[in-house]
């Protein structure tokens, strides 16, 4: 479905392989599927070692909203249809609530994740204002650190006065490839922060509105997926200061009960280079029937999507 008409116009590339046999073999745009006491949310991946491997907030829940848990957890699969079963990777523990994985990247010899607490210890609907954004790490994408604070306001700025924040995204500086930039969520919109050495941060400013950024980069251009209160918004950028607003994607969702509550957290991995898939995948997670916040904590699922140029995008059972 071409989400984008006003862009028939423009070049935007030569890619043009055909979908893998991985791709055609989905019969449903559903990875993993929530219950009434599961949910699964805010997928990033990264393909290694001959596999995806796919990381997702986990919500446990028991029904009433001060016995909800979150913790990120980990499912890995060869082909996109067989995944192997939720791996927990940080306590579910309400104090914390790790959650959120916003990209995983090879670092200095070693993976690194960032990751939300969302600390819900009373009951709250929604993470309370002790929530902040985190850095993991592993050698081998299965075993992971303790998380450790990013100080993104500053090394001078205590964790007490950075203020509620959110759903981070670290990615490499397209053209000064020292340079990593981390974009968060707070107070609605999304800030972002530099660094190269992913421990001290400097501070730079915001970039628009929405939450779950994640960035990608093609043909010069950074594109940026980031979640409004419903669908995937698209942007892109020569410069990462002067975004063009591209539209926004809601997929399938007029057609999936599982999303019609809301569909958000696009996340896009370029599988393009693998035959087995040939494209840009994007995970990304939906709820319904009811609307968000009424079933936030239950019945999430993740599916799937597949783009040549980050504009027109197919998933199983997509109109031609």
């Amino acid at each position: 479905m071409k989400m984008y008409p006003f862009l028939a116009g423009l070049v935007l590339g030569s890619v043009t392989s055909a979908s893998g046999q991985s791709l055609q073999a989905l019969s449903s745009p559903v990875l993993m599927r929530g219950t009434a006491t599961i949910a699964f949310r805010d997928p990033a991946a990264v393909w290694a070692k001959d596999r995806i491997y796919l990381f997702y907030t986990y919500v446990q829940s028991q029904g009433e909203q001060n016995n909800v848990r979150m913790a990120v957890g980990l499912s890995t699969s060869t082909d996109l249809k067989h995944w192997t079963p939720p791996r927990i990777l940080t306590p579910l523990d309400p104090q914390l609530n790790f959650s959120s994985p916003g990209s995983v990247f090879w670092f200095h010899g070693g993976w690194c994740m960032c990751v939300s607490s969302y600390p819900r210890p009373h009951g709250e609907t929604f993470g309370n204002q002790d929530a902040r954004i985190w850095l993991m790490r592993s050698t081998d994408l299965e075993h992971w650190s303790a998380p450790e604070l990013l100080r993104v306001k500053g090394p001078d700025v205590s964790q007490a006065q950075m203020g509620r924040m959110i759903d981070p995204c670290i990615f490499q500086d397209k053209d000064v490839p020292a340079q990593w930039w981390c974009l968060f969520k707070q107070n609605g919109k999304v800030h972002r922060s530099r660094s190269t050495d992913l421990a001290h941060w400097t501070y730079v400013g915001t970039i628009g509105e929405g939450e779950n950024a994640c960035v990608i980069v093609r043909q010069g251009y950074y594109y940026l997926f980031s979640a409004p209160r419903n669908g995937i918004a698209v942007a892109r950028s020569r410069d990462g200061d002067h975004w063009e607003p591209l539209g926004l994607l809601t997929l399938g969702q007029s057609q999936w009960p599982w999303a019609q509550g809301r569909i958000t957290a696009g996340f896009v991995l370029d599988l393009r280079s693998d035959p087995a898939f040939g494209k840009y995948v994007m995970f990304f997670h939906g709820t319904g029937p009811d609307p968000e916040p009424r079933i936030f904590d239950t019945r999430a699922c993740i599916g799937i999507a597949w783009s040549d140029d980050l504009l027109d995008w197919r998933w199983p059972g997509s109109p031609p």
